[in-house]
């Protein structure tokens, strides 16, 4: 990707550092928390401890800063970021909306956020609460390792995925969702849930195909990076890899060829009247 001479973003905590929590559960452990939750029907969050049953309290973040200049990692994700920003305040605007960017945070290990603790061992995630996106960004030594997705685009597309949610969350699709998954049976609250997933695939593809044609940022093999990011985090490959079988009623985030199928929806047509999953007759 040509994200060098990009501008970063101004919506960006560091809280690295911190001093909140300790230890990691490491890729092993966030495959177990998964298969349990989709057996379970679980929070992945409450099994992990961070969601407590009583109404949560948005405990104290430690005080916001930016990253060093020198930390290139968190620098290309601040040029994302500000991307996404761009983007949405665009394609917002197109429809007579005022986009409203989400807070990202960048995180070691453990740190509070409005949905309880957050912890490296979800991965990335965004939290409606306070509207801010969560990211370690060891996951991405995770996402290049052990799932054999590498590539600057796979990692713009995880941020560009968690800013979907968020975009849902601005424009009510999440509490609709929620509502209808709380008057549901499990079956069809993953269902529910599926289709939230994919529309934030939809979505983060239209970010990445009017970024580049905004600034021209891709690079050759950049899409086929992201696309193999989107399959390897299939619900049907992680299943696969953690019991050797795979139990479609229990997915919660869709197929490796949903999640590549709508992220190429999205990208191909740059549209996100295209990513409209709840109407979809076919996921």
């Amino acid at each position: 990707m040509r994200m060098d001479d990009q501008r970063e973003s101004d919506y960006i905590e560091d809280r690295r550092g911190g001093g909140f929590g300790r230890g990691r559960l490491g890729i092993g452990g966030i495959i177990v928390v998964f298969v349990i939750s989709y057996f379970t029907g679980i929070n992945p969050m409450t099994l992990l401890g961070i969601v407590e049953q009583a109404p949560m309290v948005q405990q104290p973040a430690p005080p916001a800063k930016k990253p060093p200049a020198e930390d290139a990692e968190a620098r290309f994700v601040s040029r994302v970021l500000a991307s996404t920003e761009d983007v949405w305040t665009a394609a917002f605007a197109e429809q007579g909306r005022r986009y409203e960017p989400p807070r990202l945070v960048l995180f070691t290990g453990a740190t509070p956020t409005a949905c309880g603790t957050g912890q490296s061992a979800m991965g990335p995630f965004y939290c409606p609460g306070d509207r801010k996106v969560y990211i370690d960004l060891s996951f991405y030594r995770d996402l290049k390792e052990r799932f054999r997705a590498p590539g600057e685009f796979a990692q713009a597309y995880v941020i560009a995925h968690e800013v979907g949610h968020h975009i849902q969350n601005q424009l009510g699709i999440a509490d609709q969702v929620q509502q209808a998954r709380q008057r549901s049976d499990k079956v069809k609250a993953n269902e529910l849930s599926v289709r939230m997933e994919l529309q934030a695939d939809c979505l983060a593809g239209v970010w990445g195909k009017r970024a580049d044609d905004m600034r021209g940022i891709l690079e050759k093999g950049d899409l086929e990076a992201a696309l193999n990011a989107a399959s390897a985090i299939g619900d049907d490959r992680l299943q696969k890899q953690a019991q050797g079988r795979v139990v479609p009623e229990s997915f919660t985030h869709g197929s490796s060829e949903q999640r590549m199928r709508w992220f190429r929806r999205g990208f191909d047509s740059g549209d996100m009247n295209q990513c409209n999953t709840f109407k979809a007759a076919r996921l």
